[in-house]
């Protein structure tokens, strides 16, 4: 079976990139990793990509005069190392519609709530204030509106009393490195489908994605 050939977007020190790099590092692994792209020339990630013998590459925002001409950079890059697939991995750049639709229903986002819930930024804080007694992190792939399309998988992790952001965040970003690598490889196998605007997961792959309803 060929493997789902993906490029990853980072901005940082791109700890869910890692995670994913990590586990197409297995040979049954149905995804490899042809490329990490930064927009930021000190993103440490870049460094763990060249590491690791993946293309590391970089596009900085700031080079370019807009956003299109950016974002067709980007793209030109991706193309030149056959990717045919996208995640954006703690990509701090807001994404246009237009790159959007180029990259349609082969680009996903990991957000670090239960989506539909705590859209946007400041999600632990926003949480920890309503006093919510579980969290989570959704792979969905992305839509012109921010933290919006169709859901692959989700990840819930308690909320425990006297926990504050950072604590939090820290626990989350456990459960974020085991689902985006299972979200990844559902998709490469054919087993989450888009349809419309929701993901249909094969009957043989939902034991797998419910478990992490009881991540710790």
């Amino acid at each position: 079976m060929d493997k789902l050939k993906v490029g990853i977007l980072i901005s940082g020190r791109g700890s869910n990139m890692a995670a994913l790099v990590e586990a197409a590092g297995d040979p049954a692994f149905p995804a490899e990793i042809r490329c990490v792209l930064s927009n930021r020339p000190d993103a440490k990630g870049l460094e763990f990509a060249r590491e690791r013998g993946i293309p590391a590459i970089l596009v900085d925002h700031k080079a370019h005069a807009t956003k299109a001409e950016f974002e067709a950079a980007v793209t030109e890059a991706l193309l030149a190392h056959e990717v045919d697939f996208v995640c954006l991995a703690g990509f701090m750049r807001i994404v246009s519609p237009a790159f959007i639709e180029r990259w349609h229903n082969r680009l996903i986002n990991i957000h670090p709530s239960l989506l539909p819930s705590y859209k946007g930024l400041h999600t632990h804080e926003r949480a920890l204030a309503d006093g919510v007694k579980l969290t989570g992190c959704t792979v969905h792939f992305v839509r012109a509106e921010m933290d919006v399309g169709p859901i692959v998988a989700q990840a819930a992790v308690p909320v425990i009393s006297g926990d504050t952001p950072d604590s939090l965040a820290a626990r989350l970003l456990t459960a974020e490195h085991r689902l985006y690598p299972l979200a990844l490889r559902l998709i490469a196998e054919g087993k989450a489908k888009v349809n419309g605007e929701t993901v249909d997961i094969a009957p043989d792959a939902v034991d797998e994605t419910a478990r992490f309803f009881s991540a710790r």
